[in-house]
């Protein structure tokens, strides 16, 4: 397995797609019962193998990931070649960027000395889709970019 099984939610949520999959094997729904009973080894490969294509699709088109603790916000654009990474550090005492007023605070006060904001460029690997995966593992999310952009169109 390339990436992760899907949650069972996702599975889940997913149902029509994971049937439409099994009809590309020729696999009916009386073979498939028959398979998860009799055959549970190769129900699980089969769902390993669904949850990779669907983590490939999602992965490809992916642009944006934004992954924030409490004293920091790590937001990267994924492009063709490279990634980009806006990285802000908050230094000021008690202030939590994952709630509502932390975050708040931020709004107000980024442009001071107590928020660091720093940016990088790095190369992807030879997996693109495998380095975009290690980061939603690390706890980044899938976003449309605002916040990126934002922060983007104000650096030099």
């Amino acid at each position: 397995m390339k990436y992760r099984r899907l949650t069972k939610e996702q599975l889940e949520e997913m149902h029509k797609e994971f049937i439409n999959f099994l009809a590309t094997q020729s696999i009916t729904a009386e073979e498939w019962a028959d398979i998860k009973k009799n055959k549970p080894e190769v129900a699980e490969d089969e769902i390993d193998v669904f949850s990779d294509l669907v983590w490939e699709g999602v992965l490809t088109k992916v642009k944006y990931l934004e992954n924030i603790s409490a004293s920091e916000i790590h937001l990267f654009h994924l492009g063709e070649k490279e990634m980009k990474l806006i990285a802000i550090r908050v230094s000021q005492p008690g202030i939590d960027l994952t709630t509502k007023e932390g975050f708040s605070w931020f709004r107000q006060n980024f442009k001071t000395d107590t928020v660091e904001i720093m940016t990088a460029t790095k190369v992807y690997s030879e997996d693109k889709n495998k380095d975009k995966f290690g980061l939603i593992e690390k706890g980044a999310v899938i976003t449309k970019g605002e916040l990126f952009n934002y922060f983007d169109d104000m650096m030099p």
